[in-house]
């Protein structure tokens, strides 16, 4: 069982969520009801994306990766409820 969290664990979760930000779309109209969700998963995962970089270069690989899975649950369940479009199974949670 691993139990640290390693520079190279880092680096592919920083990449894999890096990636879901830049290809996911919103998928709801900008009408729906459901546009405020989606913008709101978007700001809470790229802010928690952000705080992870922040931790990472001050040392504290703990707080980084916590943000960083932060980040992409918010990812994983705006493509859940289905306000985000992500195609690549690499990327994304599906049901």
């Amino acid at each position: 069982m691993e139990r640290e969290i390693t520079e190279e664990k880092l680096q592919r979760y920083f990449k894999i969520t890096e990636e879901a930000l830049k290809t996911l779309e919103i998928a709801v109209h900008e009408k729906s009801l459901l546009k405020a969700v989606a913008d709101d998963f978007l700001t809470m995962a790229r802010s928690y994306f952000e705080d992870a970089r922040y931790y990472y270069s001050r040392g504290d690989y703990v707080t980084a990766f916590a943000a960083l899975n932060y980040a992409h649950g918010f990812i994983d369940a705006g493509v859940r409820l289905g306000v985000f479009k992500g195609e690549d199974d690499r990327l994304f949670a599906f049901g």
